[in-house]
């Protein structure tokens, strides 16, 4: 296996050359159904085609774009991935955290994790944003498996406490007080859970489910990232209600939420 960190430095030597940047401060990765926010939260800028830069394949989920933005927001060079790669498109975990380390690699400090969720929570409606305070990793894999990284990097041994930063979260109240927050099941996928297994995230304590972030999230900690959660409930999950789950649902409930949150992302890009 090649070097994944070696592979994330040469690809950010490659993304801030081709944007002129020589750096960049914070990265965005945009889950299901969430471009349009990105649009019309003012995020757009330079845009490569991911296949340009060592390391990414081409995402082949529903709604997740093929290119990157470096965006200047605020006096901050802001990397907006328009989509992400999955474990259930026969990835590696490390494919899967490439982004996060090559946005560390870049210069970045921090990360905003986003995704479309199905919810657990009757009370909250679709289309509600939802800060991540934890996550509860069931997709049985890790990005650091088989890892032995060198110094500077730490072990592989990653501590997790406060895994979604609280200072984070906080930064994004000052957007919007009203914010609820919620712990995130991540599950391999693709095909959605079943009404039994739920009951079982929601008895173990999951608010919140979905197919992502959870492998990104773990690889941009090892890396010294801040990390920012940020899910949209999309749907209620299976069992809560009889409504048949669809892909394109998720999506178009993500183009149905944008005037909201993508005002919202970009008050969070611009304090952090």
């Amino acid at each position: 296996m090649q070097d994944p960190f070696a592979l994330a430095a040469e690809a950010a030597a490659a993304l801030n050359l081709r944007t002129g940047a020589e750096r960049h401060d914070v990265a965005v990765v945009l889950g299901s159904g969430w471009r349009r926010s990105a649009d019309l939260g003012g995020l757009v800028g330079t845009e490569l085609s991911l296949a340009d830069l060592p390391g990414f394949p081409a995402p082949s989920a529903v709604g997740h774009g093929r290119t990157l933005r470096s965006v200047d927001v605020a006096g901050r060079k802001v990397i907006v991935y328009l989509g992400r790669v999955h474990l259930y498109e026969g990835h590696d975990p490390n494919v899967v955290a490439h982004a996060v380390r090559t946005a560390a690699a870049a210069g970045c400090r921090a990360v905003v994790l986003t995704n479309g969720a199905g919810c657990l929570r009757r009370e909250w409606p679709i289309g509600q944003p939802v800060l991540i305070s934890d996550h509860i990793n069931l997709t049985g894999r890790s990005p650091m498996t088989a890892l032995d990284p060198a110094p500077p990097l730490g072990p592989r041994f990653v501590d997790l406490t406060d895994l979604y930063a609280s200072r984070l979260r906080d930064v994004a109240r000052e957007v919007d007080p009203t914010l609820p927050e919620g712990v995130y099941g991540g599950l391999h996928g693709p095909h959605f859970e079943t009404p039994a297994e739920i009951q079982m995230l929601a008895t173990i304590g999951a608010d919140l489910v979905g197919m992502s972030t959870v492998i990104e999230a773990i690889a941009a900690r090892h890396v010294g990232l801040e990390i920012l959660g940020l899910s949209l409930a999309t749907n209620l999950a299976a069992g809560i209600s009889d409504v048949p789950l669809s892909g394109d649902d998720v999506t178009a409930a993500g183009d149905a939420a944008a005037e909201r949150i993508g005002p919202l992302l970009r008050g969070i890009v611009e304090r952090l």
